[in-house]
């Protein structure tokens, strides 16, 4: 019987095998690779191929692994609340791999900090955008006394334990997918898409951790996390957090008209636009139903017709201009509050700063500019920022207590999101959102679908 080890080294994101051909193909992901003669499996493979190789006691050679044990010290006092203690608890027990999710404002991170000194190994943080790195950068140098190192935004230097962005990820794993044991997948529902899912394919970290407030996406593709990071381990909604750990708060819906001349308009504009999508039987609910409408709409003079009532519909039914009059009397109802101001467009968002003399905050908008806004947003100067998307995720405005929702998609997550940037607590506040629906427009359907979540029942 031969019984010369199994050797394991690490390549470009798989794990390659030396030994017996048939004992490496009973090994969990491992293929015959024609193209390099060689025994691989995806390097996400290599701790169920270690587990098995110790459970059958199999002698091995592991020069895949480029990391050792590694203790964390905290040079902080934090105390944990009770939800963040039983999700590095579930976790654990579930064998450090899994998907924690929690509200936004209930400190998500925290776990993550508690899940990294539980551990004890090597960590990359992954997180979706510079923002949201430099926040995560900020706060792990104020935790651990250790060298903290960036991967993203212009800087390289990998340290043991490292922050970096789903795009760097994937980009560098080549140098990095060995070298960390735990690997934390921020705001992780980014994850399923076709590039960003190599960073968790290729790397070897026996020990997962995902990260987020609202995994389910509009593609269906969170199914593929659980493959990836592990199962959902521990879930809790705002309702269950709201009061104790997250500020109070109340939703109300606000419904204003067209005009005779606009709702003319928008029924003309509509009849063309679903007059084409039936003609062509197109299901815009369907799983590719936007795709193929844009196809079809670049193919004839009708389907060029159909885009543009398209846009014209919606653009009446989201920036009609009886929001901005009911705009104008939310905020001098809540003059002494400090509120956020949501839209689904640029245009809108510059025809409101504009009109009531406000900040706003776009895709366009700098990265210096945004960080001075928010920054006297924060300290009271500035009591109004209106903004389109990019405040949906991953900023941190404890100050903000009043939403105003005029135009938005029908993602939950985005409304959930839009919910979480008023929920974090600071003082005795208590949260309102407003949600402005154009009626008798397909504004009311977008709002029954956004509100399908357990905060909003």
């Amino acid at each position: 019987m031969d019984l010369s080890p199994i050797r394991l080294a690490f390549d470009g994101g798989t794990v390659v095998l030396h030994g017996e051909p048939e004992a490496l193909l009973a090994l969990p992901g491992v293929r015959f690779d024609a193209r390099s003669n060689s025994h691989r499996a995806e390097g996400r493979h290599y701790r169920a191929i270690m587990e098995q190789l110790v459970r059958q006691k199999v002698p091995y050679e592991d020069q895949a692994r480029a990391y050792d044990k590694t203790p964390w010290p905290v040079q902080t006092s934090r105390e944990p609340f009770p939800h963040q203690l039983e999700a590095l608890e579930t976790w654990w027990k579930q064998g450090g791999r899994g998907m924690v999710v929690l509200p936004t404002g209930t400190g998500k991170t925290h776990v993550a900090v508690l899940a990294i000194q539980k551990a004890g190994r090597p960590t990359l943080v992954v997180t979706p955008t510079i923002d949201l790195l430099n926040q995560w950068y900020a706060e792990l140098r104020m935790t651990f006394n250790a060298p903290v190192g960036l991967m993203g935004g212009g800087e390289y230097d990998i340290q043991p334990l490292t922050v970096t962005t789903y795009d760097s990820a994937y980009i560098h794993l080549e140098r990095w997918g060995n070298r960390f044991g735990l690997i934390v997948f921020d705001e992780c529902h980014h994850l399923p898409g076709a590039s960003y899912q190599f960073a968790a394919i290729g790397s070897i970290a026996p020990f997962r951790l995902g990260l987020t407030a609202t995994p389910e996406r509009a593609d269906g593709q969170e199914v593929v996390l659980p493959q990836l990071i592990g199962p959902v381990v521990y879930r809790r909604e705002i309702k269950q957090l709201a009061g104790d750990y997250l500020a109070d708060f109340r939703i109300e819906k606000l419904f204003v008209e067209l005009s005779p001349e606009e709702e003319q308009r928008y029924k003309q504009a509509r009849e063309v636009y679903r007059g084409f999508v039936t003609s062509r039987g197109i299901s815009m609910g369907g799983a590719n139903g936007w795709q193929r409408f844009l196809w079809e709409t670049y193919r004839s003079p009708e389907g060029r017709a159909a885009f543009l009532a398209y846009r014209e519909q919606k653009a009446i039914a989201q920036a009609a201009p009886a929001k901005l009059r009911l705009l104008e009397q939310l905020l001098e109802r809540h003059r002494h509050d400090r509120t956020l101001i949501f839209t689904a467009d640029n245009a809108t968002v510059y025809q409101i700063a504009r009109r009531f003399m406000v900040p706003a905050i776009t895709h366009q908008t700098k990265a210096k500019e945004r960080r001075l806004i928010l920054e006297r947003f924060h300290s009271g100067e500035y009591s109004i920022v209106v903004t389109s998307q990019v405040l949906n995720e991953g900023v941190d405005v404890p100050a903000a207590s009043v939403g105003v929702i005029l135009s938005g998609t029908g993602s939950v997550r985005e409304h959930v999101q839009r919910l979480g940037r008023l929920l974090r607590k600071h003082g005795d506040k208590q949260a309102t959102l407003y949600e402005v629906i154009t009626r008798n427009t397909a504004e009311e359907f977008t709002s029954d679908r956004r509100r399908q979540h357990t905060a909003y029942q």
